[in-house]
């Protein structure tokens, strides 16, 4: 059985111009992403990405302006479920007080995700894992 597996995800750029980004360890593999996650039943985009911000970040974000939605066919590379990912450029309400990696992978303990900042102006195609990302990081090199 197939199905839609709809993912929603924030753009958070700092006042350096550098982008978050997220290296995590899930189901036996290893990919770096944007900060965000699955929607869940019932719930609103805008709802779940605050709430993924929440529980990735420890963070309250406002949400700024809708960037991309996937326009092309992607399956999952965990499941047989069809990819849907949106985008949306996301700001912090407050500093965000994370543990920041400068390195890949860099995990703490048992703790299988880490967070660094990548400057824009160097951020490539090659620093997220996913498809759909990586059209998104085309996108924000042509800004």
């Amino acid at each position: 059985m197939s199905y839609f597996n709809v993912r929603v995800y924030g753009l958070l750029i700092n006042a350096d111009n550098q982008i978050l980004i997220s290296d995590e360890q899930s189901g036996g593999k290893i990919f770096s992403k944007f900060p965000g996650g699955g929607l869940e039943l019932g719930e609103g985009l805008i709802d779940a990405l605050k709430r993924e911000f929440m529980e990735e970040c420890n963070a309250e974000i406002e949400v700024l302006e809708h960037i991309y939605t996937t326009d092309f066919y992607e399956k999952s590379s965990f499941n047989d479920s069809q990819i849907l990912s949106i985008y949306y450029m996301v700001k912090e309400i407050q500093p965000l007080l994370l543990d920041f990696k400068t390195i890949p992978f860099d995990f703490d303990g048992e703790s299988l995700q880490a967070f660094r900042w990548v400057d824009l102006k160097d951020l490539n195609v090659a620093d997220v894992t996913f498809k759909t990302d990586q059209k998104v990081v085309e996108l924000l090199k042509n800004i």
